[in-house]
């Protein structure tokens, strides 16, 4: 394979190639990758799509083999030397101003506190619960219904109760499925206080209609495994809307509540050295001995 000289050698030699050899392109890697993507995604579906997948492996396998063995294939690009000449008419260097009362760059600068978050998860609780009974009583005509259905998440007793049971009230149901509504719209509270200061435009648009879809998504591929007796009976697009409504108000209660400042622009954060090094203005001390 021919080599390409410095741009200094090749102006002064006279033999410097015109012409290097390049691996040729090929397809076969996607190949590959897509038949590894379907022979994971038969895990979900079904055995045809795996064996698909195997067969796609298999086949883009050889054929990128055959691309190196038993001889490279290449092509062959021609070569065109150029010399860059950056010039400028600046006189002077421009320098980056640093701000006076910051001596590093922290984003986000303000976040919300925890309170914010943990109020903004109560609230989209409640709003997602409304939203769930009223399903209920559309179904089945019970606002048991769904609150029996979630307490199956993690209560053997709730997978035992039969049609006409899930709809009536059972306190050791209610009490597990309130607890677990509540620690989940907590822990979802506070991971949208974390996450709305990073998105500048629109946080309750990304936050409370995005990521919910994501959520859905989530859990429409794992419902079988953590609620057998939700999956049978979930109407995913009841299940949607309350994740979106929760977004929502989440969103809307944590947006109005006011920022802090981050924990890196304390003071004592600074004094503790963990500023970068060079940014810190001179003090005057310093100037007048230089």
């Amino acid at each position: 394979m021919a080599t390409l000289l410095p741009m200094e050698q090749a102006g002064e030699n006279a033999r410097a190639p015109v012409e290097i050899e390049v691996p040729a392109g090929t397809a076969w890697p996607l190949v590959l990758a897509f038949g590894f993507t379907l022979m994971f995604a038969g895990l979900l579906t079904s055995a045809s799509v795996t064996v698909l997948g195997v067969v796609l492996a298999a086949a883009g396998c050889v054929g990128w083999f055959h691309e190196v063995f038993p001889r490279e294939h290449e092509e062959t690009v021609p070569v065109t030397f150029e010399v860059q000449r950056i010039t400028t008419e600046r006189r002077v260097v421009e320098r980056v101003p640093v701000a006076p009362d910051l001596v590093r760059a922290w984003l986000p600068l303000e976040t919300y506190p925890i309170s914010a978050g943990i109020k903004g998860g109560l609230a989209g609780g409640v709003a997602m619960t409304v939203l769930a009974c009223t399903y209920g009583l559309f179904e089945a005509g019970s606002i048991w219904y769904p609150i029996n259905l979630l307490a199956a998440t993690v209560y053997a007793e709730s997978l035992k109760l039969g049609p006409a049971q899930l709809n009536s009230f059972h306190s050791d149901s209610f009490a597990i499925a309130v607890l677990l509504h509540g620690i989940g719209s907590i822990f979802v509270g506070l991971l949208y206080g974390a996450m709305l200061p990073m998105f500048a435009r629109r946080p309750v648009v990304l936050g409370g209609l995005i990521a919910p879809v994501l959520w859905s998504g989530l859990l429409y591929s794992i419902m079988e495994l953590l609620n057998p007796l939700l999956a049978s009976r979930i109407n995913w697009i009841w299940f949607m809307g309350s994740q979106i409504a929760f977004g929502i108000v989440a969103g809307i209660v944590v947006l109005r509540q006011a920022r802090v400042s981050t924990r890196e622009n304390l003071p004592f954060v600074v004094r503790a050295g963990i500023e970068a090094p060079g940014t810190i203005p001179p003090r005057a001390g310093r100037e007048k001995r230089s």
